[in-house]
């Protein structure tokens, strides 16, 4: 893997990869200059949509490596026609320590994890071994920063895309000590305005990151997900909101989730799944990732494909079962053409790829030339 850079640069501190960033392949798209890529669009105009926004492809990147509005307009240019603005919060938000990336190794013989499984809590190895297909930690907090810096970065970022290509913007509530449930709300209601002010034509909710150093996920809860969705939707108005999940593994909660929000009109879709946790441990059966609380961190990439593959397939289930339109937007562990193809036949109407696009700069112009 030497002799490939990821534009995202794993041997860098997060704050060093938002003010150089991106690299490889990526910060060769931004020398060019040419505007969007070419090879996303046909004299036949958008083949599809995402959220009611017309799309070339409805593929892209999801929240995470697109640190700003360098990143997303070069992934755009890469034929990425969906960018997602990483994850922004009504505050600023430090990073966790570096290193906030390793590479991961299940001892499955696909390099599979399975949610639910003894491995997970017993220890996975992690290292600086990367290799294809690629699975990696995602130890980073939710860094933002503040509205100040990312509404006009937001902006410049939505600007920038070109025709049939769409800027995801994805947000969060932030939990302080203290807060109420009530003031835990607003929160998000209010970050949600802040995003709506850039000119945002849609915007993705995450709820699949721990509580910050509780090792809880918002989404595990679907009522109060179905209360925040209501506040943020008085916020945001028509806007298409789609909140983000992770692996859920009961049917009835999953259920539960889309009865409390696509129910309620509050909610039009939902990407899934973000990582699965995961105890990390060295060679030594150590704690990978170093600083209290970072025993475990989310795993995304090659790993947690069959888990997205299964959300997908339920989710489209209950869809079907409740007769409710909303559209899902299938994320983990596509690092292939044969990938975006598994998730769409599993009823996914859009895909996303992270970990993959970042150790494959070319995954889009790969997908397109493969249909």
């Amino acid at each position: 893997m030497s002799d490939f850079e990821p534009f995202y640069d794993v041997s860098r501190s997060y704050e060093d990869n938002y003010e150089q960033g991106p690299f490889g392949a990526f910060a060769e798209a931004l020398k060019d200059g040419n505007g969007a890529d070419a090879a996303g669009t046909t004299s036949e105009g958008a083949l599809a949509t995402f959220l009611g926004q017309p799309v070339n492809l409805p593929f892209g990147i999801p929240a995470g490596p697109l640190l700003n509005s360098r990143f997303t307009t070069a992934a755009f240019r890469m034929g990425f026609d969906l960018a997602t603005y990483k994850t922004v919060r009504s505050r600023a938000w430090g990073c966790n320590p570096f290193p906030n990336v390793l590479a991961v190794h299940p001892k499955s013989a696909d390099g599979s994890l399975t949610p639910g499984s003894a491995e997970l809590d017993e220890g996975v190895l992690a290292d600086t071994n990367y290799e294809t297909p690629i699975s990696i930690s995602n130890s980073f907090g939710v860094p933002s920063q503040s509205p100040d810096a990312w509404q006009p970065d937001m902006r410049a970022a939505i600007e920038a895309a070109g025709p049939g290509q769409v800027l995801v913007p994805s947000f969060q509530g932030s939990r302080a000590e203290g807060m109420s449930e009530e003031e835990y709300i607003a929160d998000h209601a209010t970050t949600a305005r802040l995003v709506k002010e850039t000119g945002a034509k849609l915007m993705v909710m995450n709820t699949s990151c721990p509580n910050e150093g509780h090792n809880r996920l918002l989404c595990h809860n679907p009522l109060l997900v179905g209360r925040i969705t209501e506040a943020v939707k008085q916020e945001i108005g028509d806007i298409p909101l789609m909140v983000k999940l992770a692996y859920i593994p009961s049917d009835d909660a999953l259920e539960l989730m889309v009865r409390s929000t696509v129910g309620h009109g509050t909610v039009q879709g939902f990407s899934t799944i973000n990582t699965i946790s995961a105890k990390l441990v060295d060679a030594n059966g150590n704690q990978a990732l170093p600083g209290a609380g970072r025993d475990r961190s989310g795993v995304c990439g090659n790993a947690i494909r069959g888990a997205g593959l299964d959300m997908v397939a339920r989710l489209a289930a209950i869809r079907e079962k409740l007769g409710l339109d909303f559209k899902i937007n299938g994320v983990g562990g596509v690092v292939s053409p044969a990938d975006y193809q598994a998730y769409r036949n599993a009823g996914a109407d859009s895909v996303m790829s992270a970990t993959g696009a970042m150790w494959d700069a070319e995954l889009a112009h790969k997908i397109k030339a493969s249909r």
